[in-house]
This record gives C-alpha cells, structure tokens and sequence, in this order.
C-alpha cells in the first residue's frame, strides 16, 4: 500500500474531487519509479553487452581470420593431396571423418580413403556413362555381399460369403538372390617430376582417370560379365524362348529373320513379351550398329518407329519407349540377342561400396609413381520377369 492510499483511508471525509487527485498523484509517483528502475537496467544491460563486444575484439586480434571460402573436407583436401604428390601419409592418419560406416582415413587392407571431392568426381562420370548404371537399381552396403528377397508369386485371393466356409489360397513364393561384391581396381601411372609440379592437377588427373577405367570395365560386366570375380551381366543367364519362360532363366523372341532385324513385329512381340507392370518403366538397350539398323524400320504406313529426344539430353525412343546405347550389347548376327528391352530398375540391382581406396607406389615403376585404387561393386539379375531379350533367327 502506498503513501497516497494511506492518506485517502486516514482522510475518509476529503470531497470526490480530492480523492480523484490524491489518486492520479499516486498513480504517478508509482509510474515514474518503474521508470526510473527500467532505465537503470537498460543502462547495465548496455555496459554488459560492450564489455562482451571488447572481448570478442580482443580474441579475433588475437587468430587469423579464417578464410570465407573455408570447407568442412578441407583438411583431408590438403592432406590428400600432399600423399599424391609426395607419399606424405601423416595427415591422412591423424584425420577423421564423421560418419556411421568410417572412421578413419587409413583401409583396413592398406591404403587411404579417397577425398570426398575425388570421389564424388569419379561416381558422377560413372552414373552419367551410358551403361546399364544409368538404368539399374544402385544399393549402397558395407558387407562383402547383398542378399535380396524377391516375391515371385502373388498370394492368392477369393471371395467369401456370410455363410459359406472360407477355402485356404495359395502363398507366396519367396527367392532369396544373393549378390556378391568384387574388387573393381585401376592403377594409373604418373612420373614424380609431374608430381613435384604445383600446377598439375593431380587430383583433377586421378578423378579423369580412375572414372574411364571403371567405367568400361563396370559397362562390360553389367552386360556380358560371368560372376568370376567380377559382377554377373544380364545377358550370361541362361535363356528360353518367352513361351516357354521360368524363374532363373531370360524370356526371348525371334527376330523373323536369320541374321538381321527387319521385320516391324519382331519389336511389337519383343514390347508385349514383357508384363504389362514392367513396362511403364522399361527401356531398350543396344549397342550403335544396332541402333542404326533399327533407325530404319518403319511401319505399314511408313512411319518411322525410331524418333529422336525433343530436348538436349533427352534419350531417343523406340515405339514410345527410351533407347540406351550401351556398346557392350553383341552386334546383330545369326543367334546372337543384341536387344534388350526391360525395367531394369527392377530386373537389375548394381551393389557397391560407397567408399574409394588408393595406394600410393614409388617403387614398382621408377620413375614413375603407381597409383593402386579400388572399388567395391556387385550386380545381377534381380527379377527375372522384368527383363526380356531378342534373338536374331527365325
């Protein structure tokens, strides 16, 4: 209770109108304390955050400004590079990369992690290539294989009434394919002397190498490779006329013709063979002779079944669906199956290891320095049904 209440309750004969005055006189007196308290507090507040300020001044004298185009991967940049130019691994070793799956930069079997840079230069040439890559179902692991579980048979379904008993239907059927990894490796070469020079990109170099030797050695295998130590490409499975087709083996047709392709229906079959739930996503696959030979098919009216993409970068088409160009496809010849039309993405699965491993060698090929890099990576058949092929005969 403040003074004025008091001296209105001792005063309770004053006239309305003094009550009315003692009570405004109190009320400002009350208003300019609070004022005066809340100009006191801003008043420290002030000297608090100008001593901060003077402190923070004090310790940027104090360092070297950092650099505005500092990146997070610019340690393991610099020490990387002085391993490649000079075999320097002291770096590399004390560094360590935040993630689940590595912990450090030196390989359990010798070697040092590639530079994130390096690496990502590399992986962005190989998904860009125009092999089966660019179509398939990529899963990234840390093991040394892949198991993938594949419902080939749909479980079975009936209609019930309120009265009648229900009959049991039939189960699905589970395929477990399992897909090994295999060491994709490359060793370019460069002489010391290139090495000492600060202007040679040696990075930039080791990206454009490492990306063109794995890139056609993975092309061959995704298509043609035999599963030896290396990925199993589509067209090594064995293969049954599409009639005649059963899980584990690759449906085909016939081209109508016993060393080429120039019959239109042979591509219509070849399209309808594959189910109708494949097909939203398919495309074909063929090596350029190929592609050259159907450039020229056309229909009853004339009409061209080839046509080429509207905007840059867009795949041509074939009766609607896209062509990839893949040169590792067999040519057109008596028995061969130089087509292949499918939803790879979900009739091939490509398993690889996300990292990149190098081993630096200054000894084998004085004076040149070797360069041992590896890389992980699996692939196979994943669904059977999703994939089918042509056959040149009648």
């Amino acid at each position: 209770m403040n003074t004025s209440e008091t001296k209105v309750r001792a005063g309770e004969g004053l006239s309305p109108a003094e009550e009315l005055r003692t009570a405004v006189a109190g009320f400002v007196g009350d208003f300019r304390q609070f004022a005066t308290d809340i100009q006191v507090k801003l008043q420290q507040q002030d000297e608090r955050m100008t001593k901060l300020d003077r402190k923070t001044l004090l310790a940027g004298a104090q360092r070297p400004a950092l650099s505005a185009a500092a990146e997070t991967d610019a340690p393991h940049q610099k020490a990387f590079a002085a391993y490649l130019r000079s075999g320097d691994d002291e770096g590399l070793r004390g560094i360590e990369i935040e993630g689940k799956a590595m912990s450090t930069l030196v390989g359990s079997d010798g070697g040092f992690l590639v530079a994130p840079q390096t690496a990502e230069r590399i992986l962005t040439v190989l998904n860009a290539t125009a092999s089966i890559r660019s179509l398939a179902n990529i899963v990234n692991v840390e093991s040394t294989s892949y198991d993938l579980l594949i419902d080939r048979a749909e479980i079975g379904a009936g209609w019930a009434t309120e009265v009648a008993a229900t009959t049991e239907t039939t189960t699905g059927t589970i395929e477990r394919i399992t897909i090994p990894l295999h060491e994709l490796a490359a060793m370019p070469k460069a002489s010391q002397r290139l090495m000492d020079d600060s202007a040679f990109d040696v990075e930039g170099w080791l990206a454009e190498r490492i990306a063109e030797k794995f890139a056609r050695s993975e092309a061959t295998a995704f298509v043609s490779g035999n599963g030896v130590d290396k990925p199993r490409g589509f067209t090594d499975y064995p293969k049954v006329v599409n009639t005649s087709w059963t899980w584990g083996n690759l449906g085909f047709v016939n081209s109508g013709a016993a060393a080429a392709i120039t019959n239109v229906d042979a591509v219509i079959d070849l399209i309808y063979a594959l189910g109708a739930a494949y097909r939203a996503g398919a495309s074909f696959v063929m090596n350029s002779k190929t592609a050259g030979a159907l450039r020229k098919l056309k229909d009853a009216d004339g009409r061209f079944l080839w046509s080429d993409g509207f905007a840059n970068g867009e795949p041509a088409r074939l009766s609607g669906y896209p062509v990839l160009v893949a040169e590792d496809m067999p040519d057109i010849a008596a028995n061969a199956f130089p087509i292949a039309f499918g939803n790879f993405q979900a009739g091939y699965t490509i398993v690889e290891r996300p990292d990149l491993r190098i081993l630096r060698d200054p000894f084998s090929a004085k004076p040149h320095v070797l360069f041992y890099v590896t890389k992980r990576v699996g692939g196979a058949v994943s669904d059977f049904a999703a994939i089918k092929l042509m056959r040149v005969s009648v």
